[in-house]
């Protein structure tokens, strides 16, 4: 999601269901992620919005150093790591542009995608600007296209990805809820926060199965933001920031290294 766009935050997600492997064979598919080398695809979730430390050369896509996939890279050190995660990316963006790194020899891919093609930059935006009633309609929306075409779009990159890396142990993360509920919390009204929580795992139900249906691993990171959503008072995600908008709703550098780095770890 980019910044531009009052990116990333893909109102969260999860179900869950991470399908992370256990004894020898985890450690058979990291081994084979580090000899095989490492790809980083996705949006602002992924590519460290909000963790701050961005590398220059990244532009807009602000790519950060405190990301999960950086962090990932800098522990395992596999024989190569390319990272393509970009703000702002839809489906169509990794189509287009993000899938160049990926071949017969890649042992690892990362991505978390599906947010900005629901909308929920928009949904997030109508709700902080708009009532109770505004802001459900807007999530209503979101989520019929999250039932109706999103799951086409996932379709379209994990095929994608899995013909251009057969042999890649694929794991695809999902998006953590954004409002810790029953606490008492300046900002969105409660009916909101629901809501939008409520949405978040619609979304991260279809991201889910479908990754699932491709035999990729889910990473779900919902219960490692227990207890740090907004409102929480230990919060890893940015609330609403007037003065830096695009890293609004976005995990902050602990909730990169905390909650992201050990789903991905302990799916890989």
């Amino acid at each position: 999601m980019r910044r531009s766009r009052l990116t990333g935050f893909v109102t969260s997600l999860l179900l869950a269901a991470g399908l992370g492997l256990t004894g020898a064979a985890s450690a058979q598919a990291s081994s084979t992620a580090v000899s095989g080398g490492y790809v980083a695809l996705g949006d602002s979730y992924s590519s460290g919005v909000g963790a701050g430390s961005y590398i220059s050369s990244s532009g807009s896509c602000d790519r950060s150093t405190k990301a999960y996939p950086y962090l990932w890279n800098s522990a395992h050190s596999p024989s190569s790591f390319a990272f393509n995660a970009c703000s702002g990316a839809t489906t169509d963006d990794v189509l287009a542009g993000q899938l160049g790194s990926l071949n017969s020899s890649t042992g690892l891919v990362s991505i978390s995608i599906g947010g900005n093609d629901a909308g929920f930059a928009d949904v997030m935006t109508t709700c902080v600007t708009s009532s109770d009633s505004t802001c459900l309609s807007r999530i209503n929306t979101a989520k019929a296209y999250v039932d109706s075409t999103l799951p086409g779009k996932l379709d379209n990159v994990y095929n994608s990805i899995r013909a251009k890396a057969p042999s890649a142990r694929v794991v695809v993360l999902d998006y953590p809820r954004f409002y810790e509920l029953g606490q008492f919390c300046i900002g969105l009204s409660d009916t909101k926060r629901s809501a939008i929580n409520n949405a978040a795992d619609e979304l991260d139900n279809v991201i889910q199965k479908r990754s699932l249906d491709h035999g990729f691993a889910f990473a779900d990171v919902r219960s490692a933001f227990s207890s740090h959503e907004i409102c929480s008072g230990s919060s890893w995600l940015h609330s609403l920031n007037w003065l830096d908008i695009g890293e609004s709703y976005h995990p902050t550098a602990a909730g990169q290294s905390g909650g992201y780095l050990p789903a991905l770890t302990n799916a890989a």
